[in-house]
């Protein structure tokens, strides 16, 4: 308990960074909606995000050994709250993927530092309660972020202000803690290649998660939207499918450590795409809605995590950061292509072509882990945890030695 008091102010400064970027997420869509931007013009700015992600994970430790942490925090915080209270003034979709690259840049940025900072603090005694944790304030901020979508309105300066606000906000309690700043991290070199080599079907799932997630994530506002339900139905649309996604973290782990991870993938993607079938076709609403999204949730939102573990199985301790860093490569480069043919496809076919992308999606990853189970026998495996797609270094907090 001690210990974690002591992270307080670093996990407060994490939940304000995911309650402004969570919630900044759909309120782009539904303003992107309601300005006449197209589809595609929608999509373009999820994808904005995770350019700005990437370069965020990518640039953030050497601005870290450059400037310290907390110097190289603020600047990311100032990225954010740029990003969003410059929308308002500049009404443009490309202005806007703009300021969606920024307001990435600065989540990216925030939670490497945080990670690092976390990373220093935890011992190996520690390292599972303190990880629990952090999942648990990140999950509980996505959470109320996508919640607050049913009090902002679109297209407002208020919106947008009160979103800047929480990007200052995380500068809070980083600024005025008294703990002292951990050493400067090393980047980890970025081989993706070596990745695949390692683990095919790790690698497979979690360009599969980067191509599923972000495009419900980044484009679900639209398919509510054009399906013809209100913002208040739209927040709790998104809120029941992350609810969903977090509910399933704990059967999803104790599914990986019982059985074979590849049979759990398996069969979670066989029910992914069963669910997306059902959301695609059966044109629900209502409770029967949230019903779906909240399932979608516990059959989608785990493939990251259950790849990562698998990888991981062949990994030892000292490869662990390199090996997350290249699935977290490979998850941005899913991810940014995701939203834009998400919103494309929407655009040519109509809303449930969302769902058919993600059937497709968890479709080849089924089979591909089928071949894969054929030719290579299943690993010792380590326990299972929760792995979040933060950083490059996130490998370096959830590492086993």
């Amino acid at each position: 308990m001690r210990l974690l008091l002591s992270l307080a102010a670093l996990l407060l400064s994490i939940a304000f960074v995911q309650l402004g970027s969570g919630a900044l997420i759909p309120l782009d869509a539904l303003s992107g909606i309601a300005l006449g931007f197209s589809t595609t013009e929608i999509g373009l700015l999820g994808s904005a995000h995770f350019v700005g992600f990437f370069l965020g994970c990518w640039l953030a430790p050497r601005m870290i050994g450059s400037v310290g942490h907390i110097r190289a925090f603020s600047a990311f915080a100032v990225s954010g709250a740029i990003g969003a209270l410059a929308h308002p003034l500049f009404i443009d979709p490309v202005a806007w993927a703009g300021m969606r690259v920024m307001t990435g840049f600065a989540v990216a940025g925030a939670y490497t530092v945080i990670e690092v900072w976390l990373q220093a603090r935890v011992t190996n005694e520690t390292r599972g309660r303190v990880l629990g944790v952090y999942r648990l304030v990140d999950l509980t901020a996505s959470l109320v972020a996508q919640m607050m979508i049913a009090v902002l309105e679109p297209v407002s300066y208020i919106s947008y202000n009160i979103v800047a606000i929480l990007c200052c906000l995380c500068l809070l309690p980083l600024a005025l803690t008294r703990a002292p700043e951990p050493p400067v991290p090393e980047a980890p070199r970025l081989r993706p290649w070596a990745a695949c080599r390692l683990s095919p079907l790790g690698a497979a799932g979690v360009v599969v998660a980067g191509v599923t997630n972000p495009a419900f994530r980044m484009v679900g506002p639209v398919y509510g939207s054009q399906m013809g339900h209100d913002t208040r139905g739209i927040a709790l649309f998104l809120g029941a499918a992350v609810l969903g996604g977090a509910l399933a973290q704990l059967p999803a782990g104790w599914l990986a450590d019982k059985y074979d991870r590849r049979t759990v993938m398996v069969a979670i993607s066989v029910a992914a795409v069963a669910v997306c079938a059902g959301m695609g076709t059966l044109g629900l609403s209502g409770p029967g809605l949230l019903l779906g999204a909240l399932v979608f949730g516990v059959v989608t939102f785990p493939i990251f995590s259950l790849a990562a573990a698998h990888a991981n199985d062949f990994a030892r301790p000292e490869e662990m950061t390199e090996l997350n860093a290249a699935l977290m490569f490979l998850y941005g480069v899913g991810a940014i292509a995701s939203p834009l043919v998400a919103s494309s496809l929407i655009e040519a076919f109509g809303p449930p072509a969302l769902f058919a992308l993600v059937a497709a999606g968890h479709g080849f990853l089924i089979a591909f882990a089928l071949w894969r189970m054929g030719v290579r026998p299943k690993p010792d495996q380590a326990p299972y945890r929760d792995t979040p797609r933060t950083s490059f270094l996130i490998g370096r907090l959830v590492r086993r030695r």
